[in-house]
Order: structure tokens, then sequence, then C-alpha cells
């Protein structure tokens, strides 16, 4: 007998906390702020009745960084959920984080901004701090989603990748994907990775807690099973101990890049919609690549050749399928709520293979399929 599919109408917001579960999320701590906030009280409910599992409200989203650092050294899956300011105050500890490898996946629901802004309305105004808001040379994965089905799917995505990488994991949504309520599928456990740290193979005293390796990932044991590590977010050698020696600091922080850049097959996602014989295409994520996508169905009914490259995958960006696609196009059309983050990028990889056009918008309103349409035909 076919196995029936658990199908739920929720928010992209719960959805978050599906694929949390689902990954083996076992470790929330956080602070509400409005867009992000039902992923907090859904954790609140849902979390302490899972198995060996925490939910604990910290008193900021400095703290709440504190705390799944410090969970995530002792073995837990974690994760944390926040919006625009709260996302400037974690940039430090993201930045501790990257230093000490600790795998955790961080979920920013974009509203409007600076400062406190439109706290109710869309905007993708943290594309680049997501990518360079703590301070220092570092490698960074931030994904996005356009749907709810994508926010229990990415979200799962942000997890395994945090755990084979040991590394901080952005989730980026906007307001609007975060509050869209429709249906989407929980998968079956078969259809599904869940990957989990990789612990040592050796005895605890041939262990060293930052040695490289082929992955350039080395193994994590929680904290208490008996391996010493020391941990700081100094410059430190494979011991763990802070260094001032330039090779090892070489070392260390080539290995930190190292162990992302050999893995881009693997990281950077992108979907493609009518691309193949495209001569115009719009590059779109989150929301905005929902606009896209009713926009190109309507420009090809009226004879334009539009497609459509939505990016799940935003840093590393994913290079390989832009100047690709841009090779083949007149015409690249970004649109972005925001003054052209994204844009830039696509711009810099472009590098004048071809025609690059904008759609910018800060008003708190979302792009919609028309305003993309309009400038598909003038194209």
């Amino acid at each position: 007998m076919k196995k029936k599919r658990t199908q739920l109408f929720a928010l992209g917001n719960e959805a978050v906390v599906e694929g949390a579960l689902l990954a083996g999320c076992t470790f929330f701590a956080g602070y509400p702020i409005t867009p992000s906030s039902e992923i907090m009280e859904v954790m609140a409910q849902r979390l302490p009745m899972e198995e060996d599992s925490v939910f604990i409200q910290m008193e900021d989203e400095i703290a709440s960084m504190g705390a799944i650092i410090g969970a995530s050294l002792a073995g837990r899956k974690v994760m944390t959920a926040t919006s625009g300011p709260g996302f400037s105050l974690m940039q430090e500890l993201i930045g501790y984080g990257c230093m000490v490898e600790a795998p955790m996946v961080i979920v920013n629901v974009m509203r409007g901004g600076p400062s406190t802004g439109l706290p109710t309305s869309p905007a993708q105004g943290d594309v680049q701090m997501a990518r360079w808001g703590t301070h220092g040379d570092h490698p960074i994965i931030v994904l996005s989603a356009s749907t709810v089905q994508q926010c229990l799917d990415m979200t799962i995505t942000a997890f395994n990748f945090a755990e084979k990488y040991r590394t901080p994991v952005i989730l980026l949504l906007d307001e609007v994907t975060a509050h869209t309520r429709e249906r989407f599928e929980l998968p079956f456990a078969e259809e599904y990775e869940v990957f989990s740290r990789i612990t040592p193979s050796v005895p605890p005293e041939w262990f060293h807690p930052f040695q490289d390796s082929l992955r350039g990932v080395p193994p994590m044991p929680p904290l208490g099973a008996g391996y010493r590590v020391h941990v700081t977010g100094l410059t430190h050698d494979e011991m763990g101990f802070p260094t001032q020696r330039p090779e090892e600091i070489e070392e260390a922080i080539s290995r930190l890049f190292r162990k992302i850049d050999q893995f881009y097959p693997d990281i950077m996602m992108v979907e493609e919609y009518k691309t193949e014989d495209a001569e115009v295409a719009v590059i779109a994520y989150g929301s905005v690549a929902r606009s896209a996508h009713h926009a190109v169905d309507r420009a090809r009914e009226e004879g334009v050749k539009a497609g459509l490259l939505e990016l799940k995958t935003l840093f590393p960006f994913p290079r390989p399928q832009v100047v690709k696609l841009a090779r083949r196009c007149k015409c690249l059309l970004v649109p972005e709520m925001n003054m052209g983050q994204m844009s830039r990028e696509v711009k810099r990889v472009n590098n004048g293979i071809t025609r690059v056009r904008t759609i910018n918008r800060v008003d708190g309103r979302i792009i919609t399929p028309t305003q993309i349409l309009k400038n598909l035909t003038q194209i």
C-alpha cells in the first residue's frame, strides 16, 4: 500500500521549525523579533516535547548566539532566529563561530531598515551583511527560500551544511516568504539526508582538534567526551592554542576557506526555469523569485523568450551558473527589495559579457509580476 504523505497548511516560519526538527535540531535559543517571532513561538511549543531537547529564551540576540555556540560545542544541533536589528547584534559571535568552527543555523527574516526601519514590511537588505557582517576574512554559507516548501527543505539543507562543513550557515528569508501560508508536504525519512558531524576515530591522546585533512574539516567531539579541546576566538594552531607564527596563521585561515571552496558544486544551488532558449533572464531570490516566475510565464505568452534563475544559495555566489546564463542571454534582469545588493554580485561576475538591468524597491512593498513583466517586454 502506498504511503500517504503528511500535508500541512502553515506559514513559512512554521515550515522552518518542521525542517529543523526533521534535521535533528535539539537546542534553540533566541529572542523574539518581528517578523521571525513565529519560529521561536513554535519552537517553544514543539522542542520541549522532543526527547533530550532544550528551548530557552535569552535576554537578547547576543546571548542567544553565545548559548547556541556553547550547545553546539557540547554536541547539539542548534538554531536561532532573528531579524535585521538582532542580526546586527549577532555579528561578532558569528565571527567567533566561524573561528571555532561551531556548526549552527541562523535564520534571519529580513525586514525594512536600517535601524528599526519597517518591522512588519518585507525587504532584502541584509544580503551583504550576511556575507560580510562580521569582521575578518572568512567563508560563509548563505541560503534563501521562496516558498513555504522551500522553507522546510532549505532548513534541512542548512543543518546538513553546518554539520558537514563545521560552519555557521545563514538562512535568509524575507517577511513575505516567512508569513505566506500555503500547503506543503513533509518528506518521508528516506527522501532526505540528515548529516551529523564527524567525531574522532583516534584515542584522546592522539587527537588534534583543528588538524587539517583532505576535506579540511576536523572531526568534532562533544565537550565532556574525554577529548581535550581548547576553544578560542584567537587565531590558533591545530591544538587550538593561540599562535603568532605566520605559517600557522596562514595554514589555519586557508583551511577555513578550503573546506568550503573545494565543495562549491555541493553548496551552490540554483533552480532554472525556462532558461534553455531564453534571450532575457531574471535572476531572483526569496519572495521576488515567485513574482519573477509568474512574470516569465506572462512574458512567454506575449512572445518574449524569458527565463528565471532562482538563487537558493546566495553565498558562495553561484558564479558558474550566472556566467553560463549571461553568455546565452541578451540581458540579465535582477529585481530585488534593496538598492542593488545582489545585482552587484551579478555585475561583478558578468564583467561585461551581457547587459545587466535592475529593479530596486525599498518602500516596504513587494516587487510585483507586473513590474518585472514591464521590464522584460521593454528589454
